[in-house]
């Protein structure tokens, strides 16, 4: 934009810019006609080229034509509440800056957007923006349908919750006529444990009822917003608001989704061990039964949305193309890879820009993040694992090298003090490995085969003791419970050649199917919930 002397006033105009209304259909075709018509059927200015076809097409003939000057002089009267004017200069927007994807009054365009390229007329792109779908309201409205699924998820688990509650001193009274001296005791004992256990969870549950409860309020006012300009505003002024409030639809979702996606079950149960004997002390120290409190998450289908990505590109000191082997995510967002053909840790921030990178003296097979500045690194050519410290500033140095006995490919923190790594060309398909170096052995029954270094891969959830083990060619994943000594086999039609493994959301397993392109969601009882197509071929980690 050229440059000017001096600041516009409020109803000063943009020199050499037009403002008269323009022909949508013509700006649909990229020509720039004046209209003097508007359809309120079509909902639409028109030229009078334009506007002459309904007096052609028998089905138009109905439609309202109008005068264009009437109908913008009363749309413009219609209070937006504030929406349409600039939030620094508090004047009428006017312009949109493509370049910068900004709206601007007047002066913001002269003073802040003078050397963009691209700064429109509103009135221009509304007439060829005119979407019936407006993105803004699709997402609230998605948004507010999931905000009310919490509430009412919350809301029957509270009252699922308080029945199961109800039903503790019932089932205490069915065997109190046989023990009736332990019984005054133990109800007391009893009850006190699950008030306290109902008052926890209902806090719990009410905090995340009132923030969503929040979030739907805040969602219904935009809402209506949004429905009142749509049904009475200008084109000029759904376009502004839909772009002022583009920022709050997506947060907004961001935040109901984060609570839609942590939402669990609450149960509580009392069994009666029948086999009771008197015990010589208080009946409270020595309860016949057991008190179990459970949380289940409720297993949703996820959805995958494409935050950012970067190409791998050879660089000045990388003697062949990059090859990332292994990633993951250190606790304040960073990313860290590893680079099998450059045999390099990399770091990037959370804008996937390069930040840190340090030359390996072996080639790297996979990372894991041990701490808040701290990793740990398999090599595929030698005995050890290399432990990094990467600072808060990006710089990279090694920690310690342990040896180890056997050759190791993916690694996760089994706990504080141990990781479960998967092993090449062995029949104990998952080791446990210690910080400083010792190998155990998991008391699992593994398939009896070994796996070279491209046919499997493995992860572990600390939280439930689940281990997890993918087998590419039989095309199936085995889902281990480590405590109950139990397995589940995992195979369907949408897994095909399943490699990296990783934990999702809720304790679900995420599993990179190769044959099929797609990221396939599972729950720790072996069911699948859903499966992604994504934008690569052959997806790795």
């Amino acid at each position: 934009m050229a440059e000017s002397g001096g600041t516009l006033q409020e109803d000063e105009e943009v020199p050499g810019l037009v403002n008269d209304i323009l022909c949508q259909p013509c700006l649909s075709k990229d020509k720039q006609t004046v209209a003097d018509k508007f359809c309120s059927t079509c909902n639409e200015f028109q030229c009078t080229e334009c506007s002459n076809v309904h007096n052609v097409l028998t089905i138009l003939r109905t439609h309202k034509l109008v005068n264009a000057n009437e109908t913008v002089a009363k749309q413009d009267l219609f209070d937006i509440k504030g929406l349409d004017r600039c939030n620094q200069h508090k004047k009428i927007i006017k312009f949109f800056c493509e370049d910068e994807n900004h709206l601007c009054c007047s002066t913001c365009a002269i003073v802040d957007h003078r050397k963009c390229d691209s700064v429109v007329e509103v009135q221009k792109l509304a007439g060829k923006f005119m979407s019936p779908n407006s993105f803004v309201k699709e997402k609230f409205l998605a948004t507010k349908e999931k905000a009310e699924g919490i509430i009412k998820q919350v809301m029957s688990s509270n009252e699922k919750l308080e029945q199961e509650v109800n039903k503790i001193p019932e089932t205490i009274n069915q065997v109190r006529d046989e023990v009736k001296r332990m019984f005054d005791d133990l109800e007391v004992s009893i009850v006190k444990k699950v008030k306290s256990f109902h008052e926890e969870t209902q806090t719990k549950l009410t905090i995340k009822q009132s923030l969503t409860e929040n979030y739907l309020s805040d969602i219904k006012s935009l809402l209506e917003t949004v429905d009142s300009v749509y049904r009475n505003g200008s084109s000029a002024q759904q376009f502004i608001v839909e772009k002022k409030m583009e920022n709050d639809a997506t947060t907004l979702y961001r935040n109901v989704k984060e609570i839609f996606q942590d939402l669990e079950t609450v149960s509580v149960s009392f069994h009666f061990d029948k086999t009771l004997k008197m015990p010589p002390f208080r009946i409270s120290e020595y309860v016949p039964g057991q008190l179990a409190f459970e949380h289940h998450y409720v297993n949703r289908p996820m959805t995958l949305t494409t935050v950012s990505s970067i190409d791998l590109k050879k660089t000045g000191d990388d003697t062949n193309e990059p090859f990332f082997t292994g990633i993951d995510f250190l606790p304040d967002g960073r990313l860290v890879a590893v680079d099998n053909y450059n045999t390099k840790c990399i770091v990037y921030n959370e804008k996937l820009e390069k930040v840190g990178s340090y030359q390996l003296s072996h080639v790297p097979k996979s990372i894991a993040a041990v701490s808040e500045e701290d990793v740990v690194i398999t090599s595929s050519s030698d005995y050890i694992i290399e432990f990094l410290h990467i600072s808060k500033c990006n710089e990279i140095t090694s920690d310690k090298t342990c040896k180890v006995k056997t050759q190791y490919d993916s690694i996760c923190l089994k706990d504080d003090d141990q990781f479960a790594v998967r092993t090449i060309n062995d029949k104990r398909h998952v080791r446990i490995v210690s910080m400083t170096g010792n190998e155990n052995d998991f008391s699992v029954s593994f398939p009896t085969k070994k796996y070279t270094i491209y046919d499997s891969s493995c992860t572990y959830n600390k939280n439930n003791d689940i281990l997890v083990l993918t087998d590419r060619y039989e095309h199936a994943v085995y889902i281990y419970d480590t405590k109950a000594d139990t397995r589940v086999v995992v195979k369907d039609d949408q897994i095909e050649e399943p490699r990296g493994v990783a934990v999702g959301p809720s304790d679900t397993i995420l599993v990179c199917s190769k044959g099929t392109n797609s990221i396939v969601q599972i729950s720790q009882t072996g069911h699948i919930l859903s499966s992604h197509k994504i934008d690569m071929i052959y997806p790795l980690r």
